[in-house]
């Protein structure tokens, strides 16, 4: 703990100092995170609520929607809350559970989006066999895996950068993230840059290689499907993944393996917010929008909350 003594704090340099533009960073990101929670509550307890969607599909979109939750309120808060305090600062152990719980939250994801294909793979190529393959055991032990690795990962990516010594404690970032903690390490960053180059390559190859296959082999059963409206419904609970598959990748590859930059770019701001921010938003109303199963039980759930006298008026 020797080389961080002379960093307690960190300052966010993230946006412009001038009151109207802290006003209107304040509202859009307070919107924005609202507008998140709301939506993947909304999804969580309709499947919670809606015991036929206690399926596997549903059950990883909860999980989902609670990893949208996580990862959008490890941020925005804390980047509102000093905008409302008119500060920039954040502690060191602050920091650290930035990056912490980002990356948790951000792996975990990534995992489960994987597993979440390799699911569709079985429902769709092996339709017989789904529900032996895919019982209840198995399925929370998928869905615990990407928890538990998410964890694992965030573990020794976090405790690797913090072994670094600081040169200076300004982040031009709204938040704390590991490329922005690079850029300002005194220590030869080469070596850490090099591993999480190599780790994040082949976590990504991995990835590309189960998804590619299953989606492949998918496209191939649903073009074998003799009904018109067998192939809508399969490509109708596929497309939403991979709209979300490709949202989340394309940002988060800009933002992690992209080279480090030794000076502020509105760029990088820019693709954090696209991988911080815009998921979260966009991922249950991707989901929604084209799962009628979804918006069927949302309704149900909307009208059995409702008054008596606003059924009736429904019903008529």
């Amino acid at each position: 703990m020797s080389n961080h003594s002379r960093v307690t704090e960190f300052v966010l340099h993230g946006f412009s100092d001038i009151p109207e533009l802290q006003l209107f960073h304040r509202i859009i990101f307070l919107v924005i995170y609202l507008v998140a929670i709301v939506e993947n509550l909304l999804i969580i307890t309709v499947i919670i609520y809606s015991p036929h969607l206690h399926t596997p599909m549903y059950i990883f979109l909860a999980n989902l929607s609670f990893q949208d939750i996580g990862s959008i309120s490890v941020t925005v808060p804390k980047s509102v809350a000093n905008s409302l305090m008119n500060t920039q600062v954040i502690s060191y152990s602050g920091c650290v559970s930035q990056v912490f719980f980002l990356v948790f939250f951000m792996l975990s994801h990534f995992f489960l989006l994987g597993i979440m294909a390799y699911d569709r793979y079985v429902a769709i190529c092996d339709p017989l066999h789904y529900e032996t393959v895919m019982d209840k055991k198995t399925c929370i032990q998928l869905a615990s895996s990407s928890w538990i690795g998410g964890l694992l990962y965030s573990t020794l990516h976090t405790g690797n950068a913090f072994t670094v010594e600081f040169c200076s404690n300004v982040i031009y970032q709204f938040f704390c993230e590991i490329p922005q903690l690079l850029k300002i390490s005194c220590s030869d960053s080469h070596l850490t840059e090099i591993w999480v180059l190599i780790f994040g390559s082949c976590l990504c190859f991995i990835y590309f290689a189960v998804v590619i296959f299953s989606y492949v082999r998918i496209i191939k059963a649903v073009l074998r499907i003799p009904s018109t409206k067998g192939k809508q419904k399969a490509f109708s609970t596929c497309l939403p993944h991979l709209l979300v598959i490709s949202l989340f990748l394309v940002s988060g590859t800009f933002a992690y393996l992209k080279p480090i930059s030794s000076s502020p770019s509105a760029f990088d701001l820019f693709i954090s917010i696209l991988y911080c921010m815009v998921p979260p938003v966009m991922n249950p109303l991707i989901y929604s929008m084209r799962n009628t199963e979804l918006k069927m039980a949302l309704w149900k759930l909307i009208l059995s909350c409702a008054p008596s006298s606003s059924k009736k008026i429904s019903l008529q």
